[in-house]
């Protein structure tokens, strides 16, 4: 479960990754951001399952969008974006690449990013979720989630 208490998180299954991000998920309001790091195979689509499922989204549907750079899942009172900058190239406006200014000017917009450390800074509307998930393969994963609030 995902601790307010402290920051640090420890996954030993998948099935905890998957229900931490489901508790992320129900704290999510239209504006809020998610920014996922961590390495290839760390879990950040499992953690994005989680959080879509908790806002009532078919999971089934849910898949990386390492190649499409953005998915839309659009639920009943939200629609959530998910982001993947892995394939950006270095030195690109992440921003324009991705339509980022148009998705977060999305009146019911929660956004999901993949490989976050390569946005840089953006003004989200709404709270930020900063979530980093270290360890792979088989390894229990660490979650780390600082939470930032609009000013």
């Amino acid at each position: 479960m995902l601790r307010t208490d402290a920051p640090l998180t420890t996954s030993t299954t998948p099935e905890e990754t998957f229900e931490i991000g489901r508790s992320l998920g129900s704290r999510l309001a239209a504006g809020d951001a998610v920014l996922l790091t961590g390495g290839l195979g760390a879990g950040k689509t499992l953690f994005t399952k989680g959080i879509v499922d908790a806002i009532g989204f078919d999971i089934a549907e849910v898949t990386s969008p390492s190649f499409t750079l953005v998915n839309l899942y659009r639920a009943d009172t939200l629609d959530v974006y998910h982001l993947d900058l892995w394939r950006i190239d270095a030195g690109s406006d992440v921003r324009f690449a991705v339509g980022l200014d148009e998705i977060a000017q999305q009146e019911n917009a929660v956004i999901i990013i993949e490989w976050a450390e390569r946005l840089g800074e953006f003004p989200f509307r709404g709270s930020v979720f900063r979530v980093m998930i270290e360890g792979d393969g088989e390894q229990a994963r660490e979650i780390t989630i600082h939470e930032e609030k609009p000013a």
